[in-house]
């Protein structure tokens, strides 16, 4: 099992919600978050250093199967970029090892919780 994490543009949360309900990925999990990678680096003004402003982006959490790691992966790189090639600010994807996975309502564990 693993947890996938990725941070996009708000822009294209509809897009990419959208494109992983057509791949059967319907369980997620989407939070509001804000902060800043490579877009803007520190500027100097008038001889202060300005620190970048941070930036509107969603954060969806997807637990899946090892089965389903690498489509759900795909699906949200093609859905969230912003044109064929890319742009900086399209975010990320983390994928770490999920150890368990628990049911509330069955108590259910492992892979067929999720």
């Amino acid at each position: 099992m693993k947890l996938i994490t990725a941070i996009i543009r708000e822009s294209k949360l509809d897009e990419v919600r959208e494109a992983l309900i057509e791949n059967e990925i319907t369980r997620i999990t989407v939070v509001r978050v804000s902060g800043h990678g490579q877009q803007k680096d520190a500027d100097i003004y008038r001889g202060k250093m300005v620190v970048p402003n941070l930036i509107p982006k969603v954060k969806i959490e997807i637990a899946v199967n090892d089965d389903f790691v690498d489509i759900t992966v795909k699906t949200i790189i093609k859905a969230a970029k912003t044109n064929t090639r890319g742009e900086v600010g399209d975010g990320k994807i983390f994928i770490t090892n999920l150890e368990e996975c628990i049911r509330i309502r069955t108590e259910e564990k492992g892979g067929s919780a999720i």
